[in-house]
């Protein structure tokens, strides 16, 4: 390139994109609208125009931000947190939180359960699993029953628990002088060590159901030993109850002026076999009725409710907060027949006639909103793994009224009541008077009772019989049963979730302290109940069990009425609740460790 014409050109050519590029940027940048322009826009644009394009500009935003926390979700997903707490309230009052003496009192078995741990426990399907015990055997002979504790297992004040905790709560529940409910639970049976850890059950006869007696709450040895049996009931250990192993320990307690105490509060224990808590704290508030409770919560004064009746659920305002858990719960209601105390129910016809008379159904409805489950048998199905084929008297006012008149019972114009005469007499004695078809049905004063037996009453007398209705307060009543001082008795049972019927079924329990209320006496049922409570296979048990229910319902001592849900009023706010069937009501908490309230986000 000498010829300096070729060079110029040379780098005219080599500025040439260049110029080129930039009248191409400088056209684009032309296009774009100035600052000036921009905010003389709105002017411009119609309001249509202007609201597309505020609804454009935010979906764009939206859209930018939604890439970084839809990943984030994406890879990420909600688990339990600790912390959170919450307030239940309760009918009642804190006296004796305490296993061996929590019996009386729902209140005492809910804080107990919260604070004491026992070697089984229920889980949230009602099945028995391992607690404090790590494991158990049981020998082929059915007498011995060995547990083994998990290691390093802590109570609340950080000491270990060893088999002497498991031995001395065992020995102090035998033992007359302490007073406990436990006691009958632990009769016949002989407890050793073989090490720290190793417990041994002795049982001089075989009891398929001893397994659940286990649950019992065991008690720290070196807080209790030195409480003299005198004082055992009367301890402040019993209303502050400093040691326990379970998921909550005790925290704190406010009375009023009086002393009466009005709110108990726990904290969650680190140490919990089961794993800590989430929930750090539950505070539980008393309260003397339902009527209370119930304000309370509709003040915002409490978050939860520990037992609702049926009849209230309507009073209670916010039930959007609340979670209403149905439990099934293993108790019945029935009307039980005394035979000794009513000629008229002496005769199997009358009984078999107010079955028929009696429409569960229409009870069920009424009085507890349909949260229950008709009831035909001492045997709970669907409590119970058993069938449901024992004989049944479904409701039938004409079948009821039809045993009646084949039976002699003849409707009297007179009075209305039906009657049966007398049987006939000597020649010139003196005829005896028709029997009255006349039932005094006794029960208690709680309104749901009231309510039923009322009902009954109606539904009884539409078949020609005069009912007689007696409410008595609970002293009352229980004097009254313990007397077997009534015709009908109106009134509830519980079975366990592995049930033994003995005691409210056997011709041995009919008198005090046994809980046959209907004074039953069948010597075939005597033997199955005696036969079932030694036969360890469970599917073998509930066979004898089904043969004893068909009998119970061929022979009609009682007529059996309704189970009713536990309905439980907890806060939405918790999650992980599954529990569908509990032993008890304390048993509400059986998984607790397990419930939460605060999320976190944790990776996939």
């Amino acid at each position: 390139m000498s010829d300096p014409n070729q060079l110029d050109n040379f780098f005219i050519s080599l500025r040439a994109p260049k110029k080129e590029e930039r009248e191409r940027k400088n056209r684009f940048t032309d296009l774009l609208p100035t600052k000036k322009q921009l905010r003389h826009l709105p002017k411009v644009l119609s309001k249509r125009e202007r609201y597309l394009i505020l609804v454009l500009g935010v979906v764009a935003i939206c859209a930018l931000l939604a890439i970084p926390i839809s990943t984030y979700y994406h890879f990420t997903k909600s688990a339990p947190d600790y912390g959170g707490s919450f307030t239940e309230g309760l009918v009642g009052a804190p006296k004796h939180i305490n296993p061996l003496l929590a019996q009386a009192s729902d209140v005492d078995r809910d804080l107990s359960n919260l604070i004491y741990s026992g070697l089984m426990r229920y889980g949230d399907n009602g099945e028995l699993e391992p607690g404090l015990a790590g494991s158990y055997n049981i020998s082929d002979d059915g007498l011995n029953y060995t547990f083994k504790l998990r290691n390093n297992l802590k109570w609340h004040d950080g000491q270990l628990i060893t088999a002497d905790d498991v031995i001395f709560t065992v020995l102090t529940a035998q033992n007359t002088d302490y007073g406990s409910f436990q006691m009958p639970n632990w009769q016949g049976v002989d407890v050793s060590k073989l090490d720290e850890q190793t417990v041994v059950f002795k049982l001089k006869t075989r009891y398929a159901q001893f397994l659940s007696n286990t649950t019992l709450g065991i008690l720290p040895k070196h807080i209790w030993e030195n409480v003299k049996a005198a004082n055992f009931a009367l301890s402040e250990m019993n209303i502050k109850p400093a040691v326990g192993s379970g998921p909550y320990k005790f925290s704190k307690i406010k009375r009023d002026s009086l002393g009466n105490v009005k709110s108990f509060e726990l904290e969650a224990f680190d140490k919990y076999y089961a794993g800590k808590p989430y929930i750090s704290k539950i505070i539980f508030k008393f309260y003397a009725s339902d009527d209370e409770l119930i304000s309370a919560y509709n003040s915002n004064d409490i978050d939860g409710i520990s037992s609702v009746s049926p009849l209230k659920i309507n009073s209670i305002r916010f039930l959007g907060q609340l979670k209403i858990k149905k439990l099934k719960l293993p108790r019945y209601f029935a009307v039980f027949f005394n035979q000794n105390q009513s000629k008229q129910l002496s005769d199997k016809n009358v009984r078999v006639a107010l079955s028929y008379a009696t429409d569960k159904k229409e009870i069920l409805k009424e009085i507890l909103s349909d949260n229950g489950t008709v009831v035909d048998s001492p045997m709970l199905p669907g409590i119970i793994n058993i069938p449901d084929d024992a004989e049944k008297y479904n409701f039938d006012i004409e079948k009821a009224k039809k045993t009646l008149d084949d039976a002699g019972w003849k409707f009297s114009e007179t009075d209305g009541v039906r009657e049966k005469a007398a049987a006939p007499v000597k020649k010139g004695a003196q005829p005896a008077e028709p029997t009255k078809l006349e039932i005094r049905l006794t029960t208690s004063n709680w309104p749901e009772l009231t309510m039923v037996a009322n009902q009954i009453k109606k539904q009884w007398e539409a078949v020609g019989a005069r009912v007689n209705v007696e409410t008595l307060d609970l002293s009352e009543l229980q004097q009254v049963i313990r007397d077997r001082d009534y015709e009908a008795l109106l009134f509830g049972e519980v079975l366990g979730l592995d049930p033994d019927p003995l005691s409210f079924w056997h011709s041995s329990q009919k008198r005090d302290p046994g809980l046959n209320l209907a004074l039953y006496d069948n010597k075939d049922a005597d033997k199955l109940l005696e036969d079932a409570r030694l036969t360890q296979d469970k599917s073998a048990r509930l066979s004898k069990y089904d043969d004893f229910q068909k009998i119970v319902a061929t022979d009609v001592p009682a007529v059996f009425l309704y189970s009713p849900d536990y309905l439980y009023a907890q806060p939405a706010k918790i999650k992980n609740n599954n529990t569908s069937i509990v032993s008890i009501p304390s048993d509400r908490f059986a998984t607790v460790n397990q419930w939460y309230i605060n999320t976190k986000r944790v990776r996939r």
